[in-house]
């Protein structure tokens, strides 16, 4: 009975081969599976069909408002394909808002950063339902470089828009528009005052005033999130994680033999700038776990069998609880009264529960000094009623991490336009630790249409995925980056998701650092978790690498063969210099043309 059936099956085959006119070789392979059990053959056709159906092709993006960590609104884009003629919702991304989290604001300044917002945010999903939709429908996800082209343009095209919309407004009004940054025109009214009173003389030098704040176009959200929409849609497709994904496009789909991990900056502290207490400096304490540990290592504590350690757990215990207020970065919230404070706070609690700082951990500081500019006087406030010039402020970091050698990064020690500064404290401090631009960097769109934007001397620059930023900048970026040898940092900002893109986007670039903030909120503590997984499948894979130690630069040495070669030949010794140094320095005023100004996606 089997064998006829077979029979039947094979004839009507042929009969359908020979009038759908099938290819030969389709034929064989299918003659070949007839012998199968009825069940298994289902399944092997299937499965054998499935080679010869139409790539998976975006059918639909759908935009809508979410919230974000801080409940302030922001954009998810949702992804749908056609896959095998069915329409299948394959994934939604989260953009992090770009806005900036004041401590201290007035409220009319926060009900306009609220309207700003909305209004941006649904500017950003009328884009993303109607044009965008539109656009990229029919296009594979998986043409990364295609699509963020063609996003790119979008945006060019809406910001000629705007732009004949304002030279239209402006010729209505037939007035001439001055505008002009407000701090420089306070910085101006403070030098008129000082020159009438003569308490100094006329030839102190002026600061350079701060550059206006870029405009952010409203509705640029949209092009961000469709972006990295798109970048988790074909991992999915290729059914790679997303940071393999980002890897593949970052080398040309040249599979890297080895990965390694970026290693967190968590926030622990956060010193309010507004706060009763005097310290200004400092905006957030850091810490680093050490480079020869993995994520999940924790090193263990050394007191619990000791006297002192059982006496330092029962004042732990009679101690009243202390009063905790958590930031939006996810961190304690402290006041501190001078610079040392919250570094002696950081030693003593390694030193309760068993840990050297400089050796079991490390610490960063993000300094924020463009806050604490007064144009006036021309000096940051340090602490309350205490100024320095940006030249002193040179002398303060040089004694503070020659008395904190733990201090291994710091973030936005000057403002950008304190070049001179920023040159001086890389040559004195850029073989002891990293000195990191964070806002004092640009945004990827003004990098990528002036290469030869000028930027502060540093170590490397944080990138910050917000906005107008699509995935091929940040690999472009990063590219650059590596090209110079400057390490690379993934930042998270102030309103951020529970999107944990970043953290993929940081391993697949191959970024040094990544500042997610603290561990006590969930949009960050899911980034932790999600560096953890990443982890464990590079473990298990054989492919995670662990770099071998810290590696700064010392700019003063590399400086120094550009100022004797005139006069001296190239000694030979040059060839032994230590070749493993990663991050060299941008020779004051010569490196625009090498590097952009900077990458703080803003």
């Amino acid at each position: 009975m089997e064998a006829d059936t077979d029979g039947q099956l094979r004839r009507e085959a042929a009969e359908y081969y020979r009038s759908h006119r099938v290819p030969q070789r389709m034929e064989e392979a299918l003659n070949a599976l007839f012998p199968l059990r009825p069940a298994d053959l289902y399944g092997e056709l299937a499965n054998y069909f499935s080679k010869f159906s139409k790539a998976p092709v975006i059918c639909k993006l759908a935009g809508r408002k979410v919230l974000d960590g801080v409940g302030q609104p922001t954009l998810e884009v949702e992804i749908y394909c056609t896959i095998k003629n069915y329409e299948k919702r394959i994934c939604s991304a989260v953009i992090s808002s770009h806005y900036q989290i004041p401590e201290k604001a007035l409220s009319e300044r926060t009900e306009a950063d609220e309207k700003e917002r909305n209004d941006s945010v649904t500017t950003a999903v009328e884009w993303v339902n109607e044009s965008l939709n539109t656009m990229l429908r029919d296009l594979k996800p998986t043409d990364q470089c295609e699509i963020d082209k063609m996003l790119g343009e979008y945006f060019s095209k809406k910001v000629e828009e705007k732009k004949e919309i304002e030279k239209e407004e402006e010729e209505e009004d037939n007035t001439p528009s001055l505008t002009s940054c407000a701090p420089s025109a306070v910085a101006l009214s403070g030098q008129k005052k000082e020159a009438k009173a003569g308490k100094k003389p006329s030839t102190e030098r002026t600061i350079p005033p701060a550059e206006p704040s870029e405009s952010v176009l409203c509705g640029s959200l949209a092009i961000g999130a469709t972006s990295l929409a798109v970048a988790r849609a074909g991992a999915s497709i290729n059914r790679i994680p997303l940071y393999s994904h980002i890897a593949l496009l970052k080398r040309n789909q040249d599979s890297p033999k080895e990965m390694t991990l970026p290693l967190p900056m968590v926030t622990l502290l956060s010193c309010e700038k507004c706060s009763a207490a005097k310290l200004k400096l400092v905006k957030e304490v850091m810490l680093i776990p050490p480079i020869q540990l993995s994520l999940k290592q924790q090193p263990s504590p050394q007191l619990a069998d000791s006297k002192k350690g059982r006496a330092r757990q029962k004042e732990k215990k009679d101690s009243p609880p202390a009063l905790k207020r958590v930031s939006h970065l996810g961190c304690l919230i402290t006041g501190c009264d001078n610079l040392e404070q919250p570094l002696l706070l950081m030693q003593t609690a390694c030193n309760n529960i068993g840990l050297e700082l400089g050796t079991d951990m490390y610490l960063a500081i993000n300094c924020a000094a463009h806050e604490l500019m007064d144009y006036v006087k021309g000096k940051y406030e340090i602490l309350t009623g205490t100024f320095k010039s940006p030249d002193e402020m040179v002398d303060v970091y040089v004694e503070l991490v020659n008395k904190f050698p733990s201090i291994i990064a710091l973030v936005d020690p000057l403002r950008k336009e304190d070049r001179q500064q920023w040159n001086n404290v890389c040559c004195a401090l850029g073989s002891k630790c990293y000195l990191i631009a964070e806002d004092a960097a640009t945004n990827t769109s003004k990098i990528k249409a002036d290469q030869n934007t000028n930027i502060p001397m540093c170590s490397g620059i944080v990138l910050k995925y917000v906005n107008q930023t699509k995935v091929s900048d940040l690999v472009e970026l990063s590219g650059l980056l590596d090209g110079q040898r400057h390490i690379t940092i993934l930042g998270s900002p102030d309103g951020e998701s529970s999107d944990d893109s970043l953290v993929d986007l940081a391993v697949g670039l191959g970024a040094r650092f990544v500042k997610l903030g603290g561990l006590s909120r969930g949009e960050r503590v899911t980034k932790y978790n999600r560096l953890l997984a990443i982890e464990e499948e590079l473990a298990k894979n054989r492919t995670l690498r662990y770099d071998a130690n810290f590696e700064f630069t010392d700019f003063a040495e590399e400086s120094q063969p550009e100022k004797q070669g005139p006069e001296v030949p190239a000694p030979p010794q040059q060839d032994s210099a230590p070749a493993q140094l990663s991050v060299p320095a941008l020779q004051g005023h010569s490196a625009p043309a090498q590097l952009p100004e900077s990458s703080t996606l803003t």
